[in-house]
């Protein structure tokens, strides 16, 4: 790799890589070739000087130290550049469509995932999904960490048990059949046979948004457990996550952070934690904006709220527990205290939800009862019940958004920027109206 390049001055070594950008001046020549691992100069005649951006090459030569007044402090390479003896051409590129060699590409979104296969080379392109692959594999030792076992839900599903019009139909063989919204009825199903599970899935939502948050298929990190005595569990798991989440990019990923400027979210000793009701009296108060009997936080809300826990408490996630009972889905459990409200619990992070959870009901017939008064059909949660019929123990759990995660660690300002290939509903890989 590059990177080893560092330790081996005075050596003759091999390097394959991208040709990133050429520097010709007269009968001497650099180029940068970049790898996996980092970037390199190279230094040469005309087989350098003929080298054209992203070439795939392999060059040999000998590592030298660069002359003091050429390093680099800001690469890791930064002190060293290799001669080169033998240049060897592994595949030619069209000319480029825009200069890949810029420290910003600034292009606009749709230039930019049009060309996706070759934007997905930038440096600070790849620096996005670094972070991204960081953030998916931290969530899973975390929990692997607590004894939980990873699975994978189905995407196909045969019916849509939390309601709602947003669904994508499949014609499976004949039969309706839809796109999965959420592994949620599966986990929890599952927690009568692990007891603690995970899984990070594709999920699509059909919903007809354009927005900057929005995503028609996304990366789901979900968890659930089993044995737990109330939904501060399920909180105090996912703040536990996250604080590991938040340990391993501050750790791996600094390059990739200082390359947008980016801090982690600010943390206080405690997430803070309030009720939906005590946060939109907050709002009330702190605006004038008067939606102390909304059902939900609007997102002008969940902004105004992560403002006052950045001023108040030092932070800048909050979770916001105690949603009303009717706008969740059949499986929420209503606090004793007030049925009205149910033990949901929802993180805020920068200004936007990052993820819901909470505790779910265990018993079989409370179950059906609330099956009945949402309006749902047995036959479509019948798997479901079939679990909690045979005895599922008092369980929880909460899904995190790997893109927005992303996108609010970077600042980014599309949550296409936080997704390989985006879809949504102007585009599969490319716009329909291209």
């Amino acid at each position: 790799m590059i990177l080893d390049t560092v330790k081996k001055i005075g050596e003759k070594v091999k390097i394959d890589g991208f040709v990133h950008v050429v520097r010709a001046h007269g009968k001497i020549a650099f180029a940068d070739i970049i790898d996996r691992s980092g970037v390199l100069q190279v230094v040469g005649g005309t087989e350098i000087a003929d080298l054209r951006p992203q070439y795939s090459v392999e060059v040999e030569g000998i590592v030298n130290a660069r002359p003091e007044k050429m390093i680099n402090d800001k690469i890791e390479t930064g002190k060293v550049e290799l001669s080169a003896e033998k240049v060897t051409v592994l595949a030619k590129s069209d000319e480029m469509p825009f200069d890949m060699g810029a420290e910003e590409l600034n292009l606009e979104l749709p230039t930019l995932l049009d060309y996706r296969s070759l934007t997905l080379r930038h440096p600070k392109i790849k620096a996005i999904f670094k972070v991204q692959a960081v953030i998916i594999d931290a969530f899973r030792q975390a929990l692997i960490k607590k004894d939980f076992i990873e699975f994978q839900a189905p995407s196909i599903i045969s019916s849509v048990p939390e309601g709602g019009a947003e669904v994508f139909k499949v014609d499976y063989f004949g039969h309706d059949v839809y796109l999965s919204q959420s592994p949620q009825l599966y986990k929890s199903l599952l927690v009568g046979a692990f007891e603690r599970v995970f899984s990070v899935n594709q999920i699509f939502r059909a919903e007809p948004s354009v927005t900057t948050r929005h995503l028609t298929e996304a990366t789901s990190l979900d968890a659930e457990f089993g044995f737990i005595n109330s939904w501060g569990e399920v909180q105090e798991m996912e703040e536990y996550v996250i604080r590991y989440i938040f340990s391993e990019v501050e750790k791996k990923c600094a390059g990739e952070l200082a390359l947008y400027n980016a801090t982690l979210p600010k943390l206080s000793t405690k997430i803070p934690v309030i009720k939906l009701r005590e946060a939109q009296e907050i709002v009330f108060k702190r605006i004038g904006r008067d939606c102390r009997n909304e059902k939900d936080l609007a997102p002008e809300d969940e902004r105004e709220i992560c403002k006052w826990a950045l001023e108040e408490k030092g932070s800048d996630l909050i979770f916001v527990s105690h949603f009303v009972t009717e706008k969740k889905p059949f499986y929420v459990y209503p606090d004793p205290a007030d049925p009205t409200y149910a033990f949901s619990v929802d993180l805020l992070g920068r200004g936007v939800e990052w993820s819901s959870g909470g505790q779910r009901l265990n018993d079989y017939k409370t179950i059906l009862e609330h099956v009945r008064e949402w309006g749902l059909k047995e036959k479509d949660v019948e798997l479901y019940l079939q679990s909690f019929r045979y005895g599922v123990p008092p369980l929880g759990g909460f899904a995190l958004g790997a893109e927005r995660m992303t996108m609010h660690i970077l600042g980014l300002k599309n949550i296409r920027e936080a997704s390989l290939f985006p879809r949504d509903m102007e585009r599969v890989d490319f716009r329909f109206s291209r």
